[in-house]
This record gives C-alpha cells, sequence and structure tokens, in this order.
C-alpha cells in the first residue's frame, strides 16, 4: 500500500467532507496515449521508433492505495511570528474549504501544493482506476464527482439536507462541465482529452 499527495479545490474539499464526492478526474499527461487494445502507453521520443512505448501507471496508485488531501490552509499568526514550524502548528490551522474563520488572526492562506502530510485531514483509499475520455462521462459519475448546482452550489446526491431544491439546475453531467472547464481552463473541455477515472473512498479517524 502506498501513500500520494492529491490537490482538492475548496468546493471539492467541502463535497469530499459531505460525502458526495467519491470520483475524481484527472488529464492524462502529455505524450501518454491510451487504447483499449494496449492499455495505457507513452509514446517514444520524437524520432524514435516506436518499439519506445512503454506501460504507464497510474499516478494516483492502484486499489487498496491511499491518497492524503492538499487543500488550501493558513496558520496562526503568532504561530509563524515565533517560527513554528509547518509540522507543529498542530490545531492552531484554518482551512479555507471551512469558510471564513469566527476569531482568530491567520496568515494569508498558503497554496494546497505546500501543505505537509502531517496537516492533512482527509485521507482516502483507491477502490478503481480506469482510463476514459472526459466528455463521456455518465450522469451518475457526475453525481459522484461532487458536481454542485451550477446555481445554488447544493449537492445532487438527495441524501443531504443541503441537497439542490432550487429547480435551476441542469443535468449533473451539464454542471460538470462547467466544473470542469473552471478548473482547468477555457476550451477544457472541448478538447476532450483522455482522463483517469479514480474512484475511492473517504477514511475515517
Amino acid at each position: 500500500m502506498k501513500e500520494r499527495p492529491i490537490l482538492f479545490s475548496a468546493p471539492m474539499v467541502r463535497a469530499l467532507l459531505a460525502g458526495t464526492k467519491t470520483q475524481t478526474r484527472r488529464a492524462l499527461r502529455n505524450g501518454t496515449w491510451w487504447t483499449p487494445e494496449h492499455g495505457v502507453i507513452r509514446m517514444a521520443p520524437a524520432g524514435l521508433a516506436c518499439t519506445g512505448f512503454a506501460h504507464v501507471a497510474c499516478p494516483y496508485g492502484v486499489p487498496g492505495d491511499r491518497l492524503w488531501v492538499r487543500e488550501t490552509f493558513a496558520g496562526s499568526i503568532a504561530y509563524e511570528r515565533h517560527g513554528y514550524a509547518l509540522k507543529d502548528w498542530g490545531n492552531k490551522l484554518w482551512y479555507v474549504a471551512d469558510g471564513e474563520p469566527r476569531s482568530g488572526q491567520w496568515t494569508r492562506p498558503r497554496p494546497s501544493i505546500h501543505m505537509p502530510r502531517c496537516l492533512s485531514r482527509i485521507t482516502l483509499e483507491v477502490t478503481g482506476v480506469r482510463v476514459e475520455r472526459l466528455q463521456d462521462i455518465s450522469e451518475a459519475d457526475a453525481v459522484a464527482e461532487g458536481t454542485p448546482c451550477y446555481v445554488c452550489g447544493g449537492p445532487m446526491d438527495g441524501l443531504s439536507e443541503s441537497d439542490c431544491h432550487c429547480f435551476h439546475r441542469k443535468a449533473a453531467a451539464s454542471d460538470y462541465r462547467g466544473l470542469w472547464g473552471s478548473i482547468n481552463g477555457a476550451g477544457s473541455w472541448d478538447a476532450n482529452p483522455w482522463v483517469w477515472v479514480v474512484e475511492f473512498k473517504r477514511l475515517e479517524g
């Protein structure tokens, strides 16, 4: 069993905490190609023969592996002024996904990429991995992505108290298109890349 870090935006962290997100899609890196017949392969460098192809392992692991979540955070200004290392911040931490803090003085929010393992509060266990085209996402999978309603921002699993009731939302797959574009930039949906589909469950404690 291996552990790897994975970055999530604040809305997706909230979906993880709410239990409405059990999948994530990440584009394959440039130069990585996939076919149903050959699995995932990496292109040979320019000018070399195709014998340079090699199978590529999913960078997010295999079933049974774990992912620890990196998210945007801030720490106590007093801790920073006194030179405490990040690993010693302990509970003197504010997670941006939780909304504005009610009290306290906090440092400027730090990008999720800088979160060390010791400050991560969410650990996921990989339960499945596959590759597919981005636009092949099903309605059920769009819901499993934790896609929020494009009007009210509520989840759409039909289970939680904050479930969407605004009657404005489109199909979840259509809403996911907007979510993907907001994270990956204009034109990223239309490019229809091959993506890793990583399924997981959140581990308690």
